[in-house]
């Protein structure tokens, strides 16, 4: 037998009850497979809808900016361009404020990807809140202020 203490086995299930993070992961995870599923349709994935709204901007952003809001780092961020711009729906391009860097530009093919997927994610955004007992503002602003 071992020195290393037992855990007691409540504290297991405290942990299991309370933990945070155990939770986001896996709200997280129901999310993601549910607006998966609704997008697939117009070939996106979440995670590709959410950086190309990203790019949804009057100026092409550059990297860090996204990499930022995305909580991606730019390794992530430049993987999952790769294969949006495959598909011709984002263009990455010199900066010219800064010639290392890149700046991230909707193309018209993916302006239009992204608008046919809006209506899928407004109508299971909305689907998704209504279910919801808990007040969705709140936790939306739970989740912020932790991510901040």
């Amino acid at each position: 037998m071992s020195n290393m203490p037992l855990i007691p086995y409540a504290t297991t299930i405290h942990v299991r009850d309370n933990c945070l993070c155990l939770h986001a992961q896996r709200a997280a995870r129901a999310l993601a497979r549910r607006f998966d599923l609704a997008l697939k349709p117009v070939g996106l994935t979440n995670q590709q809808f959410s950086l190309m709204m990203a790019l949804n901007r009057p100026e092409p952003p550059p990297m860090g900016p996204v990499a930022k809001l995305l909580a991606m780092d730019r390794t992530t961020l430049t993987a999952a361009l790769k294969h949006l711009s495959a598909r011709g729906w984002v263009s990455i391009e010199p900066d010219p404020k800064d010639k290392r860097g890149k700046r991230l530009r909707l193309t018209a093919e993916g302006a239009l990807t992204l608008s046919s997927a809006v209506p899928i994610w407004i109508d299971l955004h909305g689907e998704i809140e209504a279910g919801m007992q808990a007040d969705p503002s709140i936790l939306r602003r739970g989740m912020i202020e932790i991510s901040a």
